[in-house]
């Protein structure tokens, strides 16, 4: 990796003004109805909302959170512009240099409605293994991008696919830091770009983790059909995610429209977000359980604060890739050959898969079954993620 990258230096400095009108339009929230039922039956919790609003005008301390946020080394940096205009963007992200001689570079990439804050806690935990009783040698130089138009990462001039944003990655990591070998984690949209930074860039890659499998399995004529095993589970499935997945239709279809009420009211945001920690934390289940997401507020808010502060418009254009059916779906006969390994929690919003159907896309050489914990681990079970990505790309160390 190089000593010195070619990236503009970034400090983030919300200005006073925006932290005051974000409270005065929380105090003027208009409050809806709520029907008769347990709560987060039909979404987003009133009580809840109310507790979360509360909070957020009265007590939350967005100082405190730029303060923690800026302890990192933050940059900018244009990429893309080979892939035309209306793709480049000036990314965002965190740069941490890890301890000792010879840490192995690991780049780390979110979803919808996550952000580089999921990360927060265990990026020093990565970097420096030795600060926190583990050993050097484990060490990373862990790399947090923004995709564009998340938190600090300028939107595009247009929606983008996961195969642009892998391209960008794979410019950052080959060619802005100088890496010739690394390797690469994500969950949720960042399992989709880490497969296809796998599939389409995979020269300097030693390997690919994921908590949530990317790719969906080419069932195309000619293809092994499916064994019991996966045909059960695809069938339970596609049932629970029917119940998850209304949300990213409309983010596929009328993201411009959504945009007005998110973009204006920062409770009507709020909702939007934490009902998907809600949901993806506590598990699927039919009804809902009426249960709060189990994180601290302040937490919570740091995350949602990088959508109101940069708007939420450009995060769910992404989502206009998922019109194309095969988006997730590699050729008839490819598959990703770069080592991968998985960790799958009970509590996601997706059915962990059986072997057989995530080996049709990758080869799967690491499986494990997290004993709790669901969509967001890293920022659920910081511990046991880093203890997992420690173990796992241990192997791949020169």
């Amino acid at each position: 990796m190089k000593s010195v990258i070619n990236a503009e230096p970034f400090r983030i400095d919300v200005p006073d003004s925006v932290l005051a009108d974000l409270k005065e339009r929380i105090a003027r929230t208009r409050w809806p109805m709520e029907a008769k039922a347990p709560p987060w039956k039909f979404g987003a919790s009133l009580d809840y909302m109310r507790r979360v609003a509360d909070h957020w005008q009265h007590r939350y301390d967005w100082r405190r959170a730029e303060s923690a946020m800026n302890r990192f080394t933050h940059y900018r940096v244009r990429l893309g512009a080979s892939l035309g205009a209306d793709v480049a963007s000036d990314v965002h992200l965190i740069l941490e240099r890890g301890s000792g001689s010879d840490p192995l570079p690991l780049i780390i990439t979110h979803g919808w409605p996550g952000s580089f804050v999921e990360f927060l806690d265990v990026i020093e935990r990565l970097a420096h293994p030795e600060r926190f009783g583990g050993d050097v040698k484990d060490a990373f130089t862990v790399v947090v991008p923004g995709i564009p138009g998340y938190g600090f990462s300028a939107p595009p001039a247009a929606p983008i696919t996961p195969i642009a944003v892998a391209a960008m990655w794979h410019e950052l990591m080959t060619g802005v830091l100088g890496c010739q070998r690394y390797v690469a984690q994500g969950g949720d949209w960042g399992a989709i770009i880490t497969s296809y930074l796998a599939l389409n860039h995979p020269r300097n890659l030693a390997a690919i983790h994921m908590n949530m499998v990317g790719f969906l399995a080419n069932l195309s004529p000619g293809s092994d059909p499916l064994d019991p095993e996966e045909e059960a589970w695809r069938a339970a499935n596609d049932r629970q995610r029917g119940k998850e997945t209304a949300y990213a239709q409309v983010h596929a279809t009328r993201p411009q429209t959504l945009a007005f009420p998110l973009t204006d009211s920062p409770v009507g945001l709020a909702a939007w977000i934490l009902e998907k920690y809600q949901a993806w934390t506590v598990g699927v289940t039919d009804p809902p359980k009426p249960l709060d997401p189990p994180y601290e507020l302040d937490r919570l808010l740091d995350n949602v604060m990088l959508y109101w502060l940069s708007g939420i418009a450009g995060s769910i254009w992404l989502y206009v890739s998922f019109q194309d059916p095969n988006l997730r779906v590699p050729p008839p006969g490819v598959r990703v050959e770069v080592p991968t390994g998985v960790l799958l929690c009970p509590n996601d919003l997706s059915l962990p898969a059986p072997d057989r159907w995530i080996r049709r896309m990758y080869n799967l050489v690491d499986r494990r079954d997290a004993p709790r914990g669901g969509h967001f681990i890293a920022f659920e079970e910081g511990k046991l993620f880093v203890e997992e990505l420690r173990r796992y790309f241990g192997r791949y160390r020169s």
